[in-house]
């Protein structure tokens, strides 16, 4: 039992140290210029990468049935999508400043 409860730790221990790096690298590139739209997607690159690792390692996806891994696809599709609806109308507005 004891050898079992440990060998089921060490990922863990192995996703903290990779989460608290990409943090790290997070902190990092919010010092560095890359430009004005490339900043925000380094930074949003970073974020879906931590954020895949922690659906597949904590929430357990990666050893889950089929069904459950078809339903998380589907509500990242769904977000995905709701995301595109959002900004297209969001670049077509025109903003103007009266006062």
């Amino acid at each position: 039992m004891s050898d079992e409860h440990h060998s089921l730790m060490k990922p863990y221990g192995f996703i903290l140290l990779a989460l608290l790096g990409l943090t790290g690298l997070t902190v990092a590139a919010a010092y560095v210029d890359f430009g004005h739209p490339w900043s925000d997607l380094a930074a949003l690159a970073i974020a879906l990468f931590k954020a895949s690792l922690v659906v597949a390692f904590f929430m357990h996806v990666k050893g889950s049935t089929s069904m459950i891994k078809i339903a998380v696809f589907s509500g990242v599709f769904w977000l995905a999508i709701f995301f595109v609806l959002i900004l297209a109308d969001y670049m077509t507005r025109v903003i103007t400043f009266t006062g």
